[in-house]
């Protein structure tokens, strides 16, 4: 549902609630304000992109992917910031059956703009993450870079050890040609 319909159905919901208070039914006047909070709330937070988050949770992609699918048009159903969190959950989907393929829903997810500090953290980390899959050393660092500086909490600093080990790793992997073929020795 477009979001200047949610805005005057939450308005037509405010109106009654104030016309029920005039005359004396406060209950309903009460149980008319809550929903429209509800609705100006879905305004702020599109119900399929929480859907989404919590299937995400529960790790049932197929799930979650239906529910970001539910949103046919995302630039007129989602303002800015709500677009970014939307590429976000995507590259995060994505990522899970062809790595390659996120890197442009997270590079989206960081033009459009992210306001959580963490989650710039995990954009920049996943980037990172895609990075070293195309062994691009010098980007991977700066991403990674990037990311344990957004990440203030360090709410994924195992992460961000994790893959610093698997880059001196990268470090250390040297291509050796044998007679009929090559293998990697480490």
């Amino acid at each position: 549902m477009p979001n200047f319909i949610r805005i005057i159905i939450g308005a037509i919901l405010l109106g009654a609630a104030v016309t029920l208070f005039v005359v004396s039914h406060w209950a309903w006047g009460v149980l008319l304000v809550l929903l429209s909070i509800i609705v100006f709330v879905t305004y702020i937070f599109n119900e399929r992109m929480l859907l989404a988050q919590w299937y995400l949770r529960k790790e049932n992609m197929e799930k979650s992917a239906a529910c970001l699918a539910g949103i046919k048009n995302p630039e007129t159903e989602l303002f800015k910031g709500q677009l970014g969190y939307y590429n976000l959950l995507l590259g995060l989907i994505e990522s899970r059956k062809a790595p390659m393929k996120a890197e442009k829903y997270f590079k989206k997810a960081l033009a459009c703009g992210l306001t959580m500090d963490h989650n710039i953290a995990l954009a920049n980390l996943s980037l990172a993450g895609v990075e070293m899959g195309k062994r691009n050393k010098r980007e991977a660092l700066r991403l990674i870079k990037e990311a344990e500086k957004a990440d203030k909490t360090k709410v994924l600093g195992e992460q961000i050890k994790m893959m610093k080990g698997q880059m001196t790793m990268l470090d250390k992997t040297q291509q050796v040609r044998g007679g009929k073929g090559s293998y990697r020795q480490y």
